[in-house]
């Protein structure tokens, strides 16, 4: 399993206390130390959307000018905006067993442990 996310950031500080407070074991990637991997980035962009995976609620996002936000209109220029801002991307990013997750929310990941689709 791998978690993808920025270790600053609260919601990934619950998910990963989440997660070894149950015993899962898992792989963390830290965008802001590890980088942003352009493909697995528009993997996550097909499977849940870039409307999803894009944090428009987010401080960056905000403070991105108007021209780069009004510029995003597609997955493409969506990935592009998240490659050069990794804390745009919503977090945390999940490849569980056997399916993936986005953001943290402890009954669905309780439920997804007990089915087996997160480990």
């Amino acid at each position: 399993m791998k978690v993808y996310g920025i270790k600053n950031c609260d919601t990934v500080k619950k998910a990963r206390k989440f997660l070894e407070e149950v015993g899962v074991d898992y792989e963390f990637h830290d965008y802001k130390k590890d980088g942003v991997n352009g493909d697995k980035l528009a993997e996550f962009v097909s499977e849940f959307g870039w409307d999803t995976v894009l944090n428009k609620r987010g401080t960056t996002w905000r403070k991105l000018d108007e021209a780069t936000r009004d510029a995003v209109t597609d997955a493409d220029s969506a990935v592009a905006v998240m490659i050069e801002n990794p804390s745009a991307i919503k977090r945390p990013i999940v490849e569980g067993a056997r399916k993936n997750f986005i953001g943290f929310d402890p009954v669905s990941w309780e439920m997804a442990l007990e089915m087996g689709e997160l480990k």
